[in-house]
């Protein structure tokens, strides 16, 4: 065979490294596989060799067969060592809110690696097949969903359903490279199904622990009946083979038969098995890495984040502006609310308690009561607010309310800083903390409340969305049992919750919010919500809270706002209804 350590950029600066094996004769264009390699890290010295010199003896095999094959290095197990874990344990819970997946930056190689194929006078471009185990299997099931290039596929250990990823925990044993930003809330059957009808063999062992039977065997139901709507029954295969998630000979055999059958047409037997043939040092091909590489960073660029519009476009027709805006935040960032189900209705009050106020140090605490408001956000999401009033009044009679979002570390201060801004007689503070946060933390230590947000990720949605919605019902419930109000309540975050506050309040009605001073412009420290910084940017925010609802602005908040404040100048803005942002008395 001949073997030849490739490299080409599939982007400016974001280079891929192979090696292309092929016979050493042959009558005409061949027969191809595109093999992408699971996570073998293959490292001596600090110094990485690629994954595709751990699986060289896969693209042997091909080409001691009769065919091309191309093998590839993943992103992060590359010469060039880019980044699979970024939520899983390197807090880079930005890539949610930028819409970005290690797992798009491999599928974006895969196509790139298809386009190098076609240029290679040895390669059918009509016979090309992708196969791969682990980390290669799901970006197996990548490529083949999105090119039809692909007329072969056998995914190897790559699949599982998302109640495998979810309710078992097998996500707590993935990178990030396994999952999609799942926008549309998709099962991974509909992954699968994309491949149909051309040729899928699935294909796992039976006590693979992150890619269990059950949810493989669950897939490959889903997939056989839309391979029988196409009448294709006889392209898909479900290969289970005995042991744990490794690389076996049972699992070569397998797909190797699958390729020579769909590709070459041949049923034989297989007389050649795959070995080892070369040591890592011989498949290196960069001595020295490139200095323009973005590989490192290409998670920084590979989604660009939303980009300001001009202020003209928006005067045009702030109304379709601001309705466009608000669309593509339900429709990118908050699509999991339950608002969407038909059988939908605002929060009620479930059960109301009646609790002492001596913990809150509160002045002259003798003319104050307090109550706590029961109610359930969305079906087994438990929650509650606390509201502080003057003894002399009721639930019913209050007219103003002041609803503070609070982390839950230390409620007297979150009660104090709201009592101050209240009428004695007439109004109250109500005080609310979201899941996952103060009493309602979720259990275990800072690597399991990683795992409980990745489990938020996958079925489309994050734990900060569903805060936002966790603040909405606590404004629905708190003009529920204040049924007197005259204004909806006024509504303010503490600390990092102030932007999901702001994103609550485009959804519901309130008597102003403000900017809050710490606010910022860059998309990195956003809240991590699903398409979020690749939606709208900070300013655009501000600028919609103002058409809504009216906002503050305070002297440290300014430069966010500056854009808000630009539109309001103008007369077509204030035509469409909305007041300009007010500034505090300094």
């Amino acid at each position: 065979i001949v073997v030849e350590r490739v490299y080409y950029q599939t982007l400016p600066g974001l280079y891929e490294t192979g090696t292309f094996y092929r016979p050493r004769k042959n009558d005409g264009p061949l027969p191809t596989s595109l093999y992408v390699c699971g996570h073998g890290k293959v490292k001596k010295d600090d110094i990485s060799f690629g994954n595709k010199t751990h699986y060289h003896y896969h693209g042997a095999w091909f080409a001691r067969n009769g065919y091309a094959c191309l093998t590839i290095d993943t992103l992060q197990l590359g010469e060039i060592e880019g980044l699979h874990h970024g939520t899983y344990n390197l807090d880079r819970w930005w890539w949610n809110s930028r819409g970005y997946t290690p797992a798009g930056v491999e599928a974006w190689n895969c196509i790139r690696a298809l386009d190098y194929l076609e240029t290679r006078p040895e390669v059918d471009a009509k016979r090309i097949g992708v196969t791969g185990r682990s980390g290669g299997g799901a970006y197996s099931w990548w490529i083949a969903a999105v090119d039809d290039r692909i007329q072969c596929a056998v995914p190897v250990a790559g699949i599982t359903s998302l109640r495998d990823h979810v309710n078992t925990g097998c996500v707590e044993g993935h990178c990030d490279c396994m999952y999609m930003v799942n926008t549309f809330r998709w099962d991974f059957a509909k992954v699968a199904a994309l491949v149909a009808p051309r040729p899928l063999l699935i294909s796992n062992t039976d006590k693979d622990t992150i890619f269990p039977l059950e949810g493989v065997v669950d897939i490959h139901r889903q997939v056989r009946h839309i391979y029988e709507l196409h009448g294709a029954g006889e392209n898909l295969g479900l290969h289970i083979t005995e042991g744990p998630h490794e690389d076996t000979q049972e699992l070569h055999i397998h797909a190797f038969r699958w390729f020579n059958r769909f590709l070459k047409h041949d049923k034989s037997m297989i007389e050649k098995t795959a070995v080892k043939f070369f040591e890592p040092e011989q498949l290196k091909v960069f001595a020295q890495l490139p200095t323009d590489e973005i590989n490192t960073t290409i998670d920084e660029t590979f989604v660009p984040p939303a980009q300001l519009p001009l202020i003209e476009d928006v005067l045009k027709d702030p109304s379709a502006w601001y309705n466009g805006r608000l669309s593509r935040l339900r429709e990118r960032c908050f699509r999991a609310w339950p608002d969407s189900d038909p059988d939908w209705k605002p929060a009620t009050a479930t059960r109301l308690e009646k609790l002492s106020v001596e913990e809150l140090e509160l002045p002259q605490p003798d003319t104050w009561q307090r109550v706590r408001i029961h109610f359930e956000s969305e079906s087994h999401v438990p929650l509650y607010l606390d509201v502080v009033f003057s003894k002399e009044t009721t639930l019913e009679s209050i007219e103003d309310a002041t609803l503070i979002v609070s982390n839950g570390k230390d409620f007297a201060q979150s009660f104090g800083s709201g009592l101050s801004s209240v009428s004695a007689q007439s109004g109250c503070v109500v005080v609310f903390t979201p899941r996952g946060m103060g009493p309602h933390a979720w259990q275990g230590d800072e690597a399991k409340q990683r795992q409980i947000r990745r489990r938020f990720q996958l079925i489309g949605t994050t734990a900060d969305a569903q805060r936002v919605w966790d603040i909405r019902r606590a404004m629905q419930v708190t003009g529920q049992v204040c049924s007197s109000l005259k204004a909806p309540p006024v509504i303010r975050g503490e600390q990092s919750l102030a932007e999901l506050v702001l994103l609550a309040t485009l959804f519901e009605p309130t008597s102003g919010s403000q900017v809050p001073a710490d606010l910022t412009d860059d998309p990195m420290a956003w809240p991590d919500i699903l398409n979020l910084t690749r939606t709208i940017t900070p300013q655009e925010l501000v600028a919609l809270v103002a058409l809504r609802n009216g906002i503050t602005v305070t002297p440290e908040s300014r430069d966010v706002a500056a854009f808000a404040e630009e539109l309001a100048e103008d007369a077509r803005w204030r035509a469409a209804g909305v007041s300009p942002p007010v500034h505090p008395p300094r």
